[in-house]
């Protein structure tokens, strides 16, 4: 499998960071080969040519009709994450949702 490139959206600086950094520590665990940064939601256009996926925060439900705007025929899969790992934090969890998405 390619390497996945994974932008994680959450609002807030803070939570998107450690979410990301559990997701990383999950990925390496699995031996998976995914990159995966967490950013604003105002710079998903500068990163919608180079990702695969963009996992955007239970709360930025309501931004999900721009940004199909932004990816327009980018191959790009939105994923929603859930509430129940979000709001732990659990990197495992997490991955377990983005692989189960990119493997529809």
């Amino acid at each position: 499998m390619k390497k996945l490139n994974v932008l994680l959206v959450c609002g807030s600086g803070a939570s998107s960071g450690f979410m990301a950094a559990n997701m990383r520590k999950a990925a390496s665990a699995q031996g998976l080969d995914i990159s995966i940064k967490a950013r604003s939601e105002s710079e998903i256009e500068n990163y919608i040519d180079e990702i695969d996926a963009l996992m955007v925060g239970p709360h930025l439900a309501y931004i999900l009709d721009e940004v199909e705007d932004y990816i327009g025929d980018n191959d790009v899969k939105v994923i929603l994450m859930k509430g129940e790992y979000y709001s732990t934090l659990n990197g495992e969890k997490a991955i377990e949702h983005l692989m189960e998405e990119m493997n529809k």
